[in-house]
């Protein structure tokens, strides 16, 4: 063979194994072009409302031997947060170590904060709790990278991430949204440590302390005497693969925009995403009319109601767009869908506290679960088809009958301030 057939031939043999990539590889890729690291010992167990969440964590902390962390954007002062702290405080009181983060401005921002005087009185029963970038004058220069990220950390060896912050409404719903859907998940792993390397940094800048050590990562074993939890059903349970994106600003200021895009680039089949705040980027509008063009199913489920002003109607707007260029557009209609996921081509999905607006994608504190799993992406797929039963599907005539002229132009002058909203 002459050397001209055989480089040919090689040519054609990396051809064919480019194209014969799937889509959860490349994805896996590009996120460690990008420093992510992947392990292959997980199990990942969704909670798919706010009972099973904290029933599930609750059980969890009240079997903690060493060490409870904890890092939200709030904890709302009402009746679960409540009985969250009464938990705690028992735990330290038996020796277990309880560290709390909290964002200053996720507090002031909620109708329920925690005040100085409860802080002191928790602080006073053995939990160390500190609030992070507290806002002081000139209170502007504290609008930007703030702390959303929701972590629980458990004896190293459990931890927990997701959409929800500690607050009653994601069991019992508001009365101006109705109904509040979120999703979370428990990750045993050697992820656990990533999440926990991830608290720690943040827990030593606000404290000012150096907590460190091997006392508070999970080691080789998991934590088989917390028992009673809601199981991993899936085969792979132990084995899935999983990768932690967190957005830090000044160090991984583009991470989300980074895996929003591979995942929706790299799709070849099937694209899925639920999102509160529906505002998004040039970048990621281009990504999922490319999607369309390519032959890949597009679904997208927006809520018709929600929790903040003008937002959502850039939302609308974009769902609008999106639907005229081959999208699938879902209105959900009983409550406020405040779930975070994409899942794609059934192979790869994330869980997480990142949305898709400018917040999250260019300025906050963020952390996701990249799941490269079939069971737990089917799950969520299997969740999504079930709640379509509840949505309307965007149409023109749908569009044109739902939104007034006055709230087509509110969406048209909300998609101007994205960059901001």
């Amino acid at each position: 063979m002459s050397l001209r057939k055989l480089v040919f031939s090689l040519l054609l043999l990396c051809c064919s194994f480019c194209s014969a990539q799937t889509s959860d590889s490349l994805i896996v890729r590009d996120l460690r072009n990008c420093g992510v690291k992947f392990s292959h010992n997980n199990s990942i167990t969704l909670l798919k409302t706010g009972q099973e969440k904290f029933d599930d964590l609750f059980k969890a902390i009240q079997q903690a031997h060493k060490s409870v962390h904890l890092e939200y954007f709030n904890f709302r002062n009402d009746s679960i947060a409540g009985l969250l702290f009464k938990i705690l405080e028992e735990k330290a009181r038996q020796g277990v170590e309880v560290r709390a983060l909290f964002d200053a401005f996720g507090n002031s921002s909620n109708n329920r904060p925690l005040k100085n005087k409860y802080l002191e009185t928790i602080r006073a029963k053995g939990i160390e709790i500190y609030k992070f970038d507290p806002i002081t004058f000139p209170w502007i220069n504290h609008v930007f990278s703030r702390d959303h990220r929701k972590i629980v950390v458990i004896d190293g060896k459990i931890a927990y991430t997701g959409g929800m912050n500690v607050a009653d409404y994601y069991i019992t719903g508001t009365e101006d949204v109705g109904e509040w859907h979120d999703m979370h998940c428990r990750i045993e792993g050697d992820e656990v440590n990533t999440l926990q390397t991830i608290f720690l940094k943040m827990w030593n800048k606000v404290s000012g302390q150096n907590v460190h050590g091997a006392q508070y990562y999970r080691g080789i074993t998991n934590a088989d005497y917390i028992t009673g939890l809601k199981p991993d059903l899936c085969e792979s349970a132990g084995h899935k693969m999983v990768g932690i994106v967190n957005r830090e600003p000044h160090t991984s200021n583009k991470i989300i925009r980074e895996f929003y895009l591979s995942a929706i680039n790299e799709a070849q089949d099937s694209i899925k995403i639920i999102n509160p705040y529906f505002t998004l980027n040039h970048d990621i509008k281009k990504a999922l009319k490319n999607a369309v063009k390519r032959g890949v199913k597009v679904d997208i489920m927006l809520s018709i109601r929600n929790d903040i002003p003008l937002t959502p109607d850039c939302g609308f707007y974009n769902a609008h767009k999106l639907m005229k260029a081959g999208c699938n557009i879902w209105m959900y209609k009983p409550g406020f869908h405040h779930t975070k996921i994409i899942m794609v081509d059934g192979r790869v999905c994330t869980v997480g506290s990142a949305n898709l607006n400018s917040r999250s994608l260019s300025w906050d504190y963020e952390d996701n679960a990249i799941i490269v799993d079939k069971c737990t992406t089917q799950e969520l797929d299997n969740m999504f088809n079930n709640e379509k039963v509840n949505c309307f599907k965007l149409t023109e005539a749908k569009w044109n009958k739902w939104r007034d002229p006055w709230q087509k132009f509110r969406g048209w002058f909300g998609h101007l301030l994205a960059p901001f909203l």
